[in-house]
C-alpha cells in the first residue's frame, strides 16, 4: 500500500513539474508511417515552440510516436526517435545578462519515466544559440540527440 502511495505522490509531482514548464508545444500534423487494425497508428508529429526567454526563435521538433492500443490511450513509449530545427523569425536582441544554459523545453515520452528535453546553450563568442535535444530516461538513458543553431544577427 505504502509503495502505491509513493508512485501516486510521484506521478503527481512529475504532472506539476511538467506544467511548470516554460515552453509549451504547439502541434502541427502528423503523418502515418504505420497502420494498425486496433489503436491509433504509429505517426511522426511535427509541434512548434517559441523559445520563452528569446522572442523570434521558433523550434521545429518532429518525433515518433507509437500507436496500437497503448498508444491510444497513454500507457505507450514513444521511441527516441526525433529532429529539430530552430529559426530566427524576427530581430533577437538579447538581454546583456544572458545564461549560458538553459532548459526551454521538455514533453514527457512515456507515461511516468522518460522525456525529450531541449535545452538552449549561448555561444557567445560566435553570437549563436544552439539548441540540443535529447531524449532522457530515469533508469537508461539514451544517446540519441539533435542539435540547432541560430545565428543572432
Amino acid at each position: 500500500m505504502r509503495a502505491r502511495a509513493l508512485l501516486t505522490l510521484f506521478a503527481l509531482l512529475s504532472l506539476l513539474a511538467l506544467a511548470a514548464l516554460p515552453a509549451v508545444a504547439e502541434e502541427i500534423d502528423c503523418v502515418t508511417t504505420e497502420w494498425k487494425l486496433l489503436g491509433a497508428n504509429h505517426k511522426v508529429c511535427v509541434n512548434a515552440f517559441d523559445d520563452p526567454e528569446v522572442p523570434c526563435v521558433t523550434c521545429y521538433m518532429s518525433q515518433a510516436r507509437t500507436g496500437g492500443i497503448s498508444g491510444a490511450v497513454g500507457l505507450a513509449e514513444d521511441p527516441s526517435e526525433f529532429s529539430l530545427d530552430c529559426r530566427q523569425t524576427c530581430a533577437v536582441v538579447l538581454p546583456e545578462k544572458f545564461p549560458k544554459k538553459k532548459k526551454v523545453f521538455s514533453e514527457g515520452t512515456s507515461v511516468l519515466f522518460k522525456d525529450t528535453q531541449v535545452t538552449r546553450f549561448f555561444d557567445e563568442k560566435r553570437k549563436a544559440l544552439l539548441y540540443l535535444a535529447v531524449s532522457r530516461k530515469i533508469v537508461s538513458g539514451s544517446p540519441k540527440n539533435s542539435i540547432s543553431t541560430v545565428v543572432i544577427r
